[in-house]
């Protein structure tokens, strides 16, 4: 009897990090059940682009993804977002697509792909996405050996004017305290220096299984975890809470590192936003959290061109910024997506004028952010090490004011030959410009 050859599989993966969960999900699950993961996707026999549908941006780099490897011949699996959102919109469009799995299907993964092996042209797209993935279901990491992200929660229950997210990843669930320390521990015997702690809303994890959020004992739980570096993104500033903040001084491996979605500083434009609590409190809380916090490190994003945005209300953002001094700020335009609130507002503004507005608040930005990096010159920091340049050995890593991949990054020099990928050690900051920081290992 001839043994059937499983077919070869690769992923493209778009989007953000909890995309990248799901993605890291699918792997594992395929590797699993015995099939062969090839990151060529010239040499796979089936390539499954884990798409993203956040913004217009996003969109077309879904799409030019997915037209590239139709005209490439490719078996194509449209999962993720875009899956998601436009489902038979993408059948109809991309015939070299066998199958369609939404955001709360990739679990499915194994069967979809039989599925499509034995002829069907599949679309599994649950309308309401209530799945998320424990410690027990298998994943195959794409980032560094050193870096690992975990997903405490999934799904959103606020409904922003101009977010889609809701729509796509359904509402919040969390996991439980246990289930998250246990894939924690198991990650930090891999190796793992980092877990970066991700959700829609991580400041209100627990809400919906415990009945209040949760986070602070989380973060006390994760403290037993044997890694250096716990940084928490997606940290609404009302949900820092007193006990939230204390857990954070009382627990050394978590980092004072705060990701704050603002979006914006007016009040009227958050309540158009539909954020209207966030206008009461934004000032009062950013100052709180400095004086509980000093070393705090700060991170923010913001959308510029909201519909209506008045000159008057960017110059209240933008003196907003300058008046806080963020360590490292994010900004998009705004973009106009069909099933949100905001998509068709009056008095939309012109790309040009969206476009100015980023350009200055960037601008701003970028002295503020060179002014805190100047102020790391001569200091000694931990530095965790994850690249090499093979042709000149320099080292590149990130000290603890680093996340990965949206903020700067720390270019090593390492004239003794003490380092490798994945260590870290102690660096003197010699330089800095606006995004990086440069040192020597000691």
């Amino acid at each position: 009897m001839l043994k059937t050859v499983k077919p070869t599989i690769a992923i493209s993966h778009l989007g953000c990090e909890k995309n990248r969960v799901d993605t890291e999900h699918m792997l594992g699950l395929l590797v699993q059940a015995g099939y062969g993961v090839d990151s060529n996707e010239e040499l796979a026999d089936y390539v499954i682009v884990n798409t993203c549908s956040f913004i217009d941006a996003a969109r077309r780099e879904s799409v030019r993804t997915l037209v590239e490897l139709a005209d490439a011949g490719k078996r194509i699996v449209i999962a993720g977002c875009m899956a998601q959102h436009f489902q038979q919109e993408l059948l109809d469009e991309i015939p070299e697509a066998v199958a369609l799995v939404g955001t709360g299907d990739y679990h499915k993964i194994v069967d979809v792909i039989e599925r499509a092996e034995a002829g069907e042209r599949v679309k599994e797209v649950s309308q309401e996405p209530t799945y998320i993935a424990d410690e027990t279901v298998p994943r195959y990491r794409t980032t560094n050996e050193s870096v690992a992200y975990v997903r405490v929660a999934e799904g959103c229950d606020y409904r922003c004017a101009f977010c889609i997210i809701p729509h796509l990843r359904g509402n919040q669930r969390s996991r439980t305290i246990e289930s998250i320390v246990s894939e924690s521990h198991r990650l930090a015997s891999e190796g793992v220096k980092e877990l970066l702690l991700i959700s829609q809303i991580t400041t209100n994890y627990g809400l919906d299984i415990y009945g209040q959020p949760r986070l602070a004992e989380l973060l006390c739980a994760l403290g037993e975890v044997d890694v250096p570096w716990i940084r928490m993104h997606y940290a609404y500033p009302t949900g820092l809470t007193p006990k939230v903040i204390k857990a954070m001084q009382s627990t050394p491996n978590v980092l004072p590192y705060l990701d704050l979605p603002l979006q914006h500083s007016h009040p009227d434009v958050l309540k158009a936003m539909n954020r209207p609590w966030q206008g009461r409190v934004n000032d009062k809380i950013i100052e709180q959290i400095k004086t509980a916090l000093p070393d705090a490190v700060m991170r923010t994003t913001l959308i510029v061109g909201f519909p209506g945005e008045t000159d008057a209300q960017f110059e209240h953002l933008l003196s907003f910024i300058q008046r806080h001094e963020f360590d490292h700020v994010g900004v998009f335009t705004f973009s106009a997506e069909e099933g949100t609130p905001a998509f068709d507002l009056p008095n939309q503004l012109p790309e040009s004028v969206k476009q100015e507005r980023q350009d200055a608040l960037m601008a701003a930005q970028q002295e503020i952010s060179l002014k805190k990096n100047l102020a790391e010159v001569g200091k000694i920091v931990d530095v965790l090490i994850e690249q090499e340049n093979p042709e000149t050995g320099e080292l590149i890593g990130r000290s603890p004011r680093f996340a990965p991949d949206v903020d700067g990054v720390v270019y090593v020099k390492d004239p003794q030959g003490k380092a490798s990928l994945g260590n870290m050690l102690p660096v003197e900051i010699t330089a800095a410009d606006h995004y990086d920081l440069f040192g020597t290992i000691l």
